[in-house]
């Protein structure tokens, strides 16, 4: 193979995983245009149209998913086989890009950034928060944060927490208007801030439980979100109950009083957070590095009891 070969489906590679001719040029430190001509040169030589372009989106063609699935898989592997390479010299280098809830990211990854970049400082991290079901491998992560009991099939799974109680939130105000709930039952008369995991999929059914009875409910109210924030902020404004995870940022308030708990008797633990990564693909280096670090096992071992503790 060439090397204006090389760089022209290099090039490819990165405008479909980016889905954007600016931030594929930008990765690859070239020209939007000097993007734009290479790409056209490499539709010329095959002959074929590649990519289909908007103002607003860019695409693969059939023709040109045919060709990143081919091409996109050798390259991570020189990917990897790089960066194992390098790693055994004991520098790492590369990118690593993760897919996160924000309670993760919250919680667990941006207290220990600069713990991990002092300790790998070639390592580029691309931490993309999202609180919705992203499919990492359609996504072209390296690897996701999710909740136990949500992780997509096929894949090895590293426990980060314990188990993760739920909590049913929120205002004095909202409770003085619509009273306070005490069961489930009543919920049906409360605005709730509904909960989607998938962009376009149904509400989650909020699940309680009591002396070993479990129940679900579908609520309504006025708000629907993917991203545990928004639903906070509502709760906070007296839009409704929420519904959330111990770790999603309600400590502060309740402990202002600014929330208060309900249904406190009909909690539930869900499964901790997990990361994860398919199943397909060997761990490389840098993701260990990354999981060491969330673990704080890169610590010393006194300062890792002293993390615990």
């Amino acid at each position: 193979m060439r090397g204006s070969d090389f760089a022209e489906l290099k090039a490819f590679v990165a405008v479909v995983e980016r889905q954007s001719f600016a931030r594929a040029a930008e990765h690859l430190g070239l020209s939007p245009s000097a993007l734009s001509q290479t790409i056209r040169q490499l539709e010329d030589r095959l002959g074929a149209r590649l990519l289909n372009r908007t103002t607003r989106s860019v695409a693969p063609t059939a023709s040109g998913q045919r060709l990143y699935g081919r091409v996109a898989p050798l390259f991570r592997e020189m990917a990897d086989a790089v960066a194992e390479a390098s790693a055994a010299t004991g520098r790492m280098s590369g990118s690593l890009r993760i897919n996160t809830l924000g309670m993760a990211a919250r919680q667990l990854i941006a207290p220990r950034l600069g713990r991990f970049h002092h300790a790998h400082p070639h390592v580029a991290l691309d931490i993309v928060v999202d609180d919705s079901l992203s499919d990492i491998v359609a996504g072209r992560f390296d690897a996701g944060i999710r909740v136990g009991g949500q992780l997509q099939k096929d894949m090895v799974a590293v426990r980060l927490t314990p188990d993760l109680p739920m909590l049913a939130v929120a205002s004095p105000g909202y409770l003085e208007r619509c009273g306070t709930p005490h069961s489930p039952a009543d919920l049906p008369h409360h605005a709730c801030i509904n909960w989607r995991l998938l962009v376009d999929g149904p509400c989650y059914r909020w699940a309680f439980e009591k002396k070993g009875k479990r129940t679900e409910i579908a609520v309504e109210g006025p708000l629907v979100t993917n991203h545990a924030d928004i639903g906070i902020a509502a709760a906070l404004q007296g839009l409704g109950i929420a519904y959330v995870f111990d770790q999603e940022g309600v400590d502060e308030p309740l402990a202002q009083g600014r929330l208060v708990r309900v249904l406190a008797d009909w909690a539930i633990t869900r499964p901790g957070l997990f990361l994860y990564y398919s199943n397909r693909r060997h761990q490389a280096a840098t993701l260990g590095a990354f999981i060491d670090c969330l673990l704080d096992r890169d610590l010393p071992a006194p300062a890792r009891r002293a993390v615990a503790q």
